[in-house]
C-alpha cells in the first residue's frame, strides 16, 4: 500500500499525465497512422507508446515529454515485425472534399502517397513522417530516432528519390500512368 507523500505524487502524476495524453494523442495518432497506414495499428502503436511513457512518467521532464513519447513511438514502430496486408481498409468517415479540384483525383493522390510511404523501408518512412508531416528539424528527427543527423539526411535523400520515382505522385498529370 502506498501512503503519504508518495500517494499524493502518484495522484498528481496521473492528472499531469492525463493532461499530457489529451494534448499529445491527436498528433501521435496522425504520426502513427502515417507510419502504419492502418488506424487500428496506429491506435495500438500510440497506446503502447503511452503505456511505456506512463511507466517512466515520474522521471520524465515535462518539457521533454513530447520528445520522449515520440521517441518511444518511433522505437516501438521500428521494432515491430513487418505486417504487410494489401486488402481493403475500412474508414469511419468519408474523405474530405476539396473545392476547386476533382475530388477523385485528390483521393487517388492521397492513396498513392500512402501506398508509396508504406513501400519505403521503415527507417526511411519514419524520417519522412517526422521531417515532412510532423515538421521536425533534422536534429529533432535524429533525436527521435536515436541516430545521427547524417543518417537522417541519408534516409531523407533515399526516401525522396524513391517517392519521386512513383509516377502517380508526379505533379504533372499528363505524365502519370493512366
Amino acid at each position: 500500500m502506498i501512503t503519504g507523500s508518495r500517494a499524493g505524487a502518484i495522484v498528481d502524476g496521473r492528472a499531469e499525465f492525463s493532461a499530457f495524453m489529451r494534448d499529445a494523442s491527436p498528433g501521435l495518432q496522425r504520426t502513427a497512422w502515417l507510419l502504419t497506414g492502418d488506424w487500428s495499428l496506429a491506435e495500438d502503436l500510440v497506446q503502447i507508446a503511452l503505456i511505456k511513457t506512463w511507466r517512466r512518467w515520474a522521471r520524465i521532464d515535462p518539457a521533454a515529454a513530447h520528445g520522449y513519447v515520440r521517441r518511444v513511438l518511433m522505437t516501438t514502430f521500428l521494432a515491430w515485425r513487418s505486417r504487410k496486408w494489401t486488402g481493403e481498409l475500412s474508414t469511419d468517415r468519408l474523405p474530405d472534399v476539396v473545392t476547386g479540384q476533382d475530388a477523385y483525383q485528390q483521393v487517388d493522390l492521397q492513396r498513392a502517397l500512402m501506398a508509396a510511404l508504406l513501400d519505403l523501408p521503415r527507417q526511411q518512412r519514419a524520417v519522412v513522417v517526422l521531417r515532412y508531416f510532423d515538421d521536425l528539424t533534422e536534429a529533432a528527427t535524429a533525436t527521435a530516432l536515436g541516430c545521427s543527423v547524417g543518417t537522417v539526411k541519408s534516409h531523407t535523400s533515399r526516401a525522396l528519390n524513391a517517392l519521386r520515382a512513383v509516377p502517380e505522385l508526379d505533379p504533372a498529370p499528363d505524365r502519370r500512368r493512366a
